[in-house]
């Protein structure tokens, strides 16, 4: 990943505030028509998301209670009605089997897909940072012993490790916390390789090499000038990974070794509609199709924020409005 970085200077030659770049990022993501689609697209489902309790309260809709009389159990639990049991009560249909709602379902789905992609997420930024800067700043030996570490943690199966763990972690440890650490704790591999290229970057430039020449230990420069000039490449890499830590929980789910019933999640849903794609497809559609929209929505608003901070990116990859590419 190729990130411009560089410290905002004055014509005075004074470095300038921080949020001068700032407003010059959230400039340029307000001119991509893109950015902002994916991110009132995340924004709503966060705010569905919050609000779930709200929205079951406004329904008289309990995710957890079974209705068996809105399924036709001589067809094996098919949901009346069309579309999947749309009704004035039920705004999305019922679930088949159960009859329980599955607009409320969805909505406290949300929180857990989205509290497991993002609690995943800071997992790995925190882990992948602190080991790529010991990497950077420690000696030849201590470098190399992290480096192998990280290979042999980038080759390991992410998927496989996580079905292992989650068979022998007490039942009644919580799931979503345990996929937090499973995913977070398995995948920092990516990010601590970045930040330890990066920092090796920074280390031969002038304004570390003053600070290291003023006295200042190797903790003070990493506090003080190495994590300002990463936070650019650390965002960028932040927003791309919340969609793979949101499909990784899926996939967990859907394997049967995720987020146990009753509580809801899309992967877990998924799972279960599996066997229910031909009698009733609405109850396959609206998971899978939340989820590539959320997925979607969070990678083109990762490369939007990726380009917005390296302009010359953009540039290269010719993305952008036609008259920024003229430009």
């Amino acid at each position: 990943m190729s990130v411009l970085i560089e410290k905002p200077v004055s014509a005075a030659g004074v470095v300038t505030p921080a949020a001068g770049a700032a407003r010059q990022v959230v400039r340029r993501l307000l001119r991509r028509p893109a950015a902002l689609a994916a991110a009132a697209v995340l924004a709503l489902l966060v705010l569905l998301a919050l609000t779930a309790p709200l929205f079951a309260q406004l329904t008289g809709q309990d995710p957890n209670a079974y209705h068996d009389e809105l399924v036709d159990s001589a067809r094996g639990g098919v949901p009346l009605g069309s579309f999947g049991g749309v009704s004035a009560d039920h705004w999305l249909g019922v679930e088949p089997g159960t009859g329980r709602d599955l607009f409320t379902r969805l909505l406290y789905g949300a929180r857990v897909s989205l509290l497991v992609a993002l609690g995943a997420t800071a997992v790995q930024i925190a882990v992948g940072v602190g080991v790529g800067l010991a990497a950077a700043l420690g000696n030849r030996f201590v470098s190399q012993l992290i480096g192998r570490f990280t290979d042999v943690m980038i080759a390991l199966p992410m998927l496989v490790i996580g079905i292992a763990l989650t068979a022998v972690v007490p039942p009644d440890f919580p799931r979503p916390l345990l996929l937090i650490l499973i995913i977070g704790l398995l995948d920092w591999g990516g990010t601590a390789r970045m930040v330890r290229a990066q920092t090796l970057a920074l280390n031969g430039l002038d304004f570390v090499e003053s600070a290291r020449l003023s006295g200042n230990g190797t903790l003070r420069i990493a506090r003080r000038e190495l994590l300002p000039s990463l936070a650019a490449p650390v965002i960028t890499l932040a927003a791309i990974k919340v969609p793979t830590a949101m499909v990784a929980e899926a996939s967990l789910s859907f394997l049967g070794v995720g987020v146990k019933p009753p509580t809801p999640s899309w992967g877990q849903m998924l799972s279960s509609a599996q066997t229910w794609f031909r009698a009733d497809p609405t109850y396959v559609l609206l998971p899978a199709g939340l989820l590539f929209v959320t997925v979607l929505a969070f990678t083109v608003l990762g490369d939007a924020v990726r380009t917005a901070l390296d302009p010359r990116e953009g540039s290269r990859l010719r993305v952008g409005t036609r008259k920024e590419r003229r430009a």
